[in-house]
């Protein structure tokens, strides 16, 4: 799961950082050092530089430790040996790097220069591109530690150093965040598409047209009577804060396509009891991740995994068998299969081919029934055969005769009143391509395009401070003709409440909900 992934990313950068430490019986030494150093840019500052490992840990080719602040400079100098100038920016030179107080040799690499402010911080920045061996990788860390003034970097520090920079707007942050942790083709092309500026420029126009509006009320509310005001200003502000909020309500009605691509596609397995529900979720995962037995009741828990469905993230569940049981386990499986039926986005409704009617004319009324039953307590009831929210999977084909097989096909093809049916056999696997593309459809459809259209919505944050935006917007409306002082503040609520989006304004009580989930390094 990518929690879990980030997680463990987090936690091995962690753990390399724990391993540097500041020599205290070395600094004065080292202080001396880098005071007589030539060439060299700059005094250490007061302000702290950073540093961390920021490609993954572990053996690899090539790791890359990353410093950023003042002393950046000055750390390149005494650790590569420059003593007139410092490097060509943004130049890769081939080099020895070495320990700043004993000059021994700890691995030879590339070494780039990024001086303020064309840097991914906007500060003086250096990286060291070294070969991946862990006893490389602590040796550099260990001399980049012992260094006076420098400190191992916290998660999401640098992306935070470039936020307050102003080199990236929060909706960039999180964009680049979701880019790192993107599993799917579709993630990417949605994470780069926000971390490229698209959404956050949006946001900002939408802020740009507020301010104005806002401008013209508190002008007319000063200089109305002194006639300073042109005719008709507030007729105008009137306008275009009903096409504001027309834009806004129109962005939120996205049915959480972006939240979905982001997070996740939730596909429910659900079905009567041995109708092959955990065959299909063993043959979509192509490993052994439920147990099959011809027992009815034997999944009592729901049974999850992680799916790439054609570039598209899927988490499927298996759910336990839907029936009436006097066992209390199976019970509560039932209870918790209704629940994540509940939270589908998609329900796949396995049916087991040998309970159909004998006669093909009947299938279409008894799957119209069977639906009814699976999904008589989600909120799929009102739109039960919606074509993106359920599919029909007709299992167990290979013991059907061919001749009434095909009968049932052409039943099917012919009902109007169902949604996508597919025939499928999970223990030969027929019919396993014509599905797998229903799914693929389906799930496309649920999540969109990720560089189609205008800009999705990614962030549950976003969506509420849009919906406090269009509640400030009806006080604007509520006390237009009576207040005009309260119907100014609703636009500057709701201004505040854009802002908090892009982090223009009060975004510090956010900022650590954001920067919590990068890695050290990032």
């Amino acid at each position: 799961m990518l929690p879990a992934v980030r997680a463990g990313v987090c936690k091995a950068a962690q753990t390399c950082s724990t391993k540097v430490f500041i020599n205290k019986s070395r600094v004065h030494p080292l202080k001396r050092l880098l005071s007589s150093c030539d060439g060299v840019t700059g005094r250490l500052a007061d302000a702290e530089t950073i540093f961390a490992l920021s490609s993954g840990h572990g053996r690899c080719g090539v790791a890359v430790v990353r410093v950023s602040g003042p002393a950046s400079g000055t750390v390149l100098s005494c650790m590569v040996g420059f003593t007139r100038s410092l490097p060509p920016p943004r130049t890769a030179l081939l080099h020895s790097i070495r320990d700043p107080l004993s000059k021994e040799v700890l691995d030879r690499g590339l070494i780039l220069w990024f001086p303020a402010p064309h840097s991914f911080t906007g500060e003086d920045s250096v990286e060291f591109h070294i070969h991946g061996g862990p006893a490389v990788i602590t040796a550099v860390l260990q001399a980049l530690g012992s260094v006076p003034g420098m400190r191992p970097a916290e998660p999401g520090e640098f992306t935070r150093r470039a936020f307050h920079a102003g080199k990236l707007g929060l909706t960039e942050v999180e964009g680049l965040g979701d880019l790192i942790h993107a599993e799917t083709e579709a993630q990417r092309r949605q994470a780069l598409r926000q971390m490229s500026g698209e959404l956050g420029r949006l946001y900002q126009d939408w802020s740009h047209k507020m301010k104005r509006c806002l401008a013209h009320i508190e002008a007319f509310i000063d200089f109305s009577e002194d006639e300073l005001i042109e005719d008709g200003i507030l007729n105008q502000v009137d306008r275009s804060l009903c096409e504001l909020q027309s834009a806004i309500e129109q962005h939120l009605k996205d049915e959480r396509r972006g939240e979905r691509l982001r997070s996740g596609v939730q596909v429910v397995i659900a079905g009567a009891t041995n109708a092959g529900k955990s065959s299909l979720l063993n043959m979509l995962c192509q490993r052994p991740a439920a147990i099959v037995s011809p027992i009815a009741g034997t999944t009592r828990d729901v049974v999850e995994t992680a799916l790439d469905i054609g570039g598209f993230p899927v988490v499927l569940s298996d759910t336990a068998g839907l029936r009436e049981s006097p066992d209390l386990v199976e019970r509560e499986g039932v209870r918790r299969a209704r629940e994540r039926l509940e939270q589908a986005d998609l329900t796949l409704v396995v049916v087991d081919c040998a309970h159909l009617p004998p006669d093909p004319h009947n299938t279409e009324a008894f799957l119209r029934h069977h639906l009814c039953d699976v999904l008589s307590t989600t909120e799929q009831t009102r739109a039960v055969f919606s074509t993106d929210r359920c599919l029909l999977v007709l299992n167990k084909t290979d013991l059907l005769p061919e001749e009434r097989r095909q009968m049932l096909d052409a039943e099917l093809t012919q009902a109007s009143g169902l949604p996508p049916v597919c025939l499928i056999s999970c223990h030969t696997n027929d019919g396993l391509k014509n599905f797998l593309t229903a799914l693929h459809n389906s799930v496309k459809t649920l999540c969109g395009d990720p560089l189609g259209g205008a800009p999705s919505l990614t962030q549950a944050r976003h969506r509420a401070h849009l919906q406090q935006c269009v509640a400030a917007f009806a006080q604007y409306h509520r006390y237009r003709n009576t207040d005009l002082a309260l119907a100014a503040e609703g636009v500057r609520l709701a201004l505040t409440c854009i802002g908090r989006i892009t982090g223009r304004v009060g975004a510090e009580e956010i900022l650590d909900i954001i920067f919590k989930d990068f890695c050290i390094g990032k």
